[in-house]
This record gives C-alpha cells, structure tokens and sequence, in this order.
C-alpha cells in the first residue's frame, strides 16, 4: 500500500508515463511490487528482472548519488575536452548532465523509453563494530529504487528533482522501520521455534522434529525437508526420492566429510554428480551431519 501511494505521487508530480517501485531480493534480482502508469502501455507489476540487469557498479552508485535522470537517451552524446595540463581524466560519475552509456540506451530504447528519472531507496544494514573501542555504526543498503519512464523526451527540473529525493528519504525512513520490524519478529519467531524444537529433542530425539509441531521446516524457510536416519527415512514437503537423499548423503561423506555439513544454492554447481536427476523441484540444498553417518537435509 505504501508502495502504491509512493509511485502515485511521484507520478502526479513528475508526469512521467510510468512510475515503478523495484525491490531488490535476498539474491539481488529485483522485482516490480508498485506501478503506475499510462493506461495503454503494456503493464510491468510482478515482474522479475536478474540481478545482472543493474550491475554493482551501478548500485553503488546509486548509493552515493540518490537520483538518476536521463533526459533523451537518443541524443547524440557531447564530448568533454579535458585541459592538457590536468594529470587525471575527469570522472563524471557524480555528473546530473552525463550521458548514458551505450549499452542502457539500447535496454531503455527496447523497453520503449526515451527518458527516464530513478531514484534509490536505502536502509540501514546490521550495525558493525569498528575500531578498538568497539564503536557502532550503520552501513546504508540499496533496498530499491523508483524507476520512472517516459516514451518521449523529458526533463525534470531542480526543484522538483530536490522535492521526489526529499519524498524518496521519507519513504526511505518508513521501509527502514517496517524492515527492522519484519526483521524482529522473525528472529522471535525463529528463538520460540529453536526452544520448542530443542525440547522435543530432548524427548524423542531426532525423529520428533519431524513428526510433530512445529517442525524443522518453521525453523528454515524451504520447500521441503527430510531425515535420514538410521537407515530410515522422514520427508516433508517437496524432496528428493528416499533412493536420491541416500546418494546425497554418500557423496557428503565421500566429498565433505571433514565438514559439519553444506550449504548451497546449486547441488550442480557444488559439484554433486547427481543433480540433473533431482529435475526442476530440487536445486538448493542446506545439509547438516547429526552423526558420523545421519544427516538432516532442506
């Protein structure tokens, strides 16, 4: 809802023909929660972009320069000749009048776009400890940004460039609030999960985390968890065969056996042999050792 009536008023103030609120994920691809636009343009919300469409050195510009607006993409670009007797090339990185590069022309020319205004959205990061004395301080994170498009060329003056940014830091201030919140709870939520898991250990250990509830998938967000104990078998949700999980665990003792366990986003890319078998429903995997030869899989 916030979303909503942020790209709503950005666009009753900017008139640009489309107003986007993108959310960056855990893995940095972003996502299209919030739109507001002309209602005969073809309808971005829900959308999902790779993490590659805005690279890091981008994002950390984002970070240092809060807006973004490129005029007309299909202006010629003007050179800047440099005095001789600088000893430095001049870096335009900070430059409102830069032109874009060749690449985000063609990317914004196939979306349609002519013009475009983007800016970022940051919140705090985990605080760190720095420096002997253990000081604290918060390290700001690219949360999102709000992307506007427009199908001809268009430019944004000052003032009201300074009054989206000025919205942009309020908006900023509340995410920030209601990420912490979210963050919170969760941990509440994973502490009173832990403490109920722990004590059915205690009880009927290892097979009642299974069987009971709550149970290990509260515990880790996944689709689907399994125990392989014993030479038995627990499956929730969505996992690979019995036949599947036994081989996995083979190839951990083989491979990670001096390891307490393994985490990864891609059993192919971590190199286990079998992963094209485990087809679309199975990539990921977070496995931990409870003995020399039993393992707990989500």
């Amino acid at each position: 809802l916030l979303c909503d009536v942020l790209v709503r008023e950005v666009s009753e103030l900017t008139g640009y023909d489309r107003v986007m609120a993108y959310m960056f994920h855990e893995d940095e691809h972003g996502e299209v929660i919030a739109e507001c636009r002309r209602s005969d343009l073809e309808p971005y919300l829900g959308l999902h972009y790779p993490a590659t469409d805005i690279p890091q050195a981008s994002r950390f510009l984002f970070l240092k320069n809060k807006v973004r607006m490129i005029c007309d993409c299909t202006a010629p670009p003007v050179n800047v000749i440099q005095d001789k007797r600088l000893a430095e090339p001049l870096i335009l990185s900070g430059s409102t009048l830069r032109a874009p590069h060749g690449c985000h022309a063609q990317y914004m020319a196939n979306m349609g776009s002519i013009a475009s205004l983007v800016m970022s959205v940051t919140i705090n990061e985990d605080e760190e400890e720095t420096g002997s004395d253990h000081q604290q301080h918060k390290v700001r994170k690219l949360w999102g940004l709000v992307v506007c498009h427009h199908t001809s060329p268009r430019f944004v003056p000052f003032p009201l460039r300074y009054a989206c940014e000025f919205l942009l830091q309020v908006f900023s201030i509340q995410i920030n609030k209601e990420v912490e919140l979210q963050a919170q709870a969760k941990e509440k939520h994973i502490l009173r999960t832990q403490t109920l898991l722990c004590d059915m250990l205690l009880r009927d250990a290892p097979i009642g985390i299974f069987t009971q509830s709550p149970n290990v998938t509260d515990l880790v967000k996944c689709h689907g968890a399994a125990l392989y104990y014993k030479n038995q078998f627990w499956l929730l949700g969505t996992t690979p065969s019995e036949s599947q999980i036994k081989d996995i665990a083979a190839w951990l003792l083989e491979y990670h056996d001096g390891s307490t366990g393994l985490s990864t986003d891609s059993l192919a890319e971590a190199g286990y042999p079998g992963a094209s078998a485990l087809g679309d429903a199975v990539c990921g995997m977070a496995a931990i050792k409870i003995t020399s030869k039993d393992f707990m899989f989500w």
